[in-house]
């Protein structure tokens, strides 16, 4: 039977296409006497492939929604402030950072398509849900908090993705393989924002079917696409995916198992939901492109540098990102309610001092019948915190857009190459959870910070935070060394 290397790229498959960056080792790395057959080559790529599929599906979910969450919160509960809006950001990364452990060690055990499969289909459940969150009388804003919670459990899957990716490649193929999964991740943030502005021309009313009380518009397209997408996935893992593990040498194994970016703009810039959600969709989809062209020149960048060297280059473009973000100058945002007359504002504002601010927007709202743009008086920054100019807003993305992909591969990839040959399924489960500790303190945290005192503090922390992430990644930089490397069974 015919045989191939082992860690081979996959445009040695034949017929088979190359994967979207390549995984194939070095011509010197390759070990005549590490092979397999080209049948258990082939479907352990196809495998490998799925897992990229899958985490594409599972961003597009994410980020489908990310830019109307804001606007159809408002429109849906007028209790809801921005606040809350961070609890329901937050809310997706506490679902993931409880499941993702859970799927993790469900993995290690077990055959990892069932994880897979039940993962995939809460999400498809809580999309639907989302749909109908419009539908209740009252407290819609918690409905849309569960149904968020639900998403993020769902997605919980990526440590599985991301173990069976790690257990399936060998060493000399893993970095191209972990930059491929990021890369379907990034596109996946790409075409979600897109989508999301393709559906805004369907607008906020859309179309109503009567039968199943079902509002098709703006806000509820993507999620039902997202739906649609994971009844996809769950049908290719059936009919495709295979259990598949390698060592660090290619030889086969046995298997064990077998943000925040809309309330910004509509404060700073004075668009309305329908604009914060088409022009921010734009905005995050060409980032989302650099991230596709960050990934692709990472792989040849770190053969060079090595991780660690990427890794703390990458945090340093997010800290220069950030300082840009920070406001500066001495123009002020425009203001909710300037065309109140000056006589009167302050009477409204201190005369509702002791009113919940949810009460008094709901009131100042009630008045209106034309959606009110600009920066709300309920945040007191907006009367002295300059605005944050769109060249600023823009430049910083960019930054971001190129440091964030970065350290997400490097760090992936690292860490992967440091826990060696044992089964990832739960460190990688660990590392996923933390990240989504991450994402769940900071948006509620940083959402308080800003509607209380501005995005100079808010963005000043996470210029803090950054800092602290370059110095812990100094003082164990000598330490962060391949599993195979540290025990003698390969050279640097």
């Amino acid at each position: 039977m015919a045989a191939v290397p082992a860690d081979a790229g996959p445009a040695a498959e034949g017929e088979e296409q190359a994967p979207l960056l390549g995984a194939g080792g070095d011509d010197d790395s390759r070990n005549g006497d590490v092979v397999e057959t080209q049948q258990h080559y082939r479907s352990r790529w196809r495998s490998i492939r799925v897992m990229y599929l899958t985490m594409f599906f599972s961003s597009v979910g994410f980020s489908i929604v990310i830019m109307s969450i804001w606007p159809y919160l408002q429109k849906i509960d007028l209790t809801a402030d921005a606040s809350f809006l961070g609890w329901i950001i937050a809310s997706y990364s506490l679902g993931q950072m409880i499941a993702s452990p859970l799927f993790g060690l469900w993995s290690n055990h077990r055959p990892r398509r069932e994880p897979l499969v039940v993962s995939i289909t809460i999400s498809v459940a809580a999309n639907c849900l989302y749909a109908y969150v419009h539908l209740p009388s009252s407290h819609n804003k918690y409905y849309m908090l569960v149904a968020r919670s639900l998403v993020g459990f769902g997605a919980g899957n990526v440590a599985v993705v991301r173990s069976y990716i790690a257990g399936a490649t060998s060493l000399t193929e893993r970095t191209s393989a972990m930059a491929n999964t990021s890369a379907c991740q990034a596109t996946g943030f790409i075409l979600g924002p897109v989508f999301q502005t393709c559906f805004s021309l369907i607008g906020e009313k859309g179309v109503t079917w009567e039968i199943i009380h079902l509002q098709v518009n703006m806000y509820t397209a993507p999620v039902l696409m997202a739906a649609f997408l994971g009844i996809i996935n769950i049908i290719l893992i059936f009919a495709i995916f295979r259990e598949h593990q390698v060592d660090d040498m290619g030889r086969q194994c046995k298997s064990i198992n077998f943000e925040e970016a809309t309330p910004l703009t509509m404060d700073m810039y004075s668009w309305t939901r329908k604009e914060a959600v088409f022009y921010n969709g734009i905005i995050l989809g060409a980032i989302g492109i650099e991230s596709v062209i960050v990934f692709m020149v990472v792989q040849v960048v770190s053969k060079k540098t090595g991780e660690r060297a990427v890794l703390f280059g990458g945090l340093v473009i997010i800290l220069v990102g950030f300082f840009i973000l920070l406001p500066w100058g001495k123009q002020l945002p425009n203001i909710q309610w300037e065309d109140v007359k000056n006589n009167t504002l302050p009477r409204i504002i201190f005369s509702e001092m002791l009113t919940p601010l949810w009460k008094f927007q709901t009131q100042l709202s009630s008045n209106y019948t034309v959606e009110p743009t600009g920066c709300s008086i309920v945040q007191p920054w907006c009367l002295y915190t300059p605005v944050i100019h769109l060249a600023q807003y823009i430049t910083s993305d960019i930054l971001i857009g190129l440091g964030y992909p970065v350290c997400n591969v490097m760090s992936y990839t690292l860490y992967s190459k440091i826990l060696g040959p044992k089964p990832q399924g739960v460190y990688m489960g660990w590392l996923t959870a933390s990240g989504s500790g991450a994402r769940i303190l900071g948006p509620v945290f940083v959402s308080q910070i800003y509607t209380r005192w501005g995005p100079r503090w808010a963005f000043s922390l996470i210029c803090g935070i950054t800092v602290f992430s370059l110095f812990l990644l100094e003082v164990t930089y000598k330490r962060l060394i391949e599993f195979s490397v540290r025990y003698g069974m390969m050279q640097e």
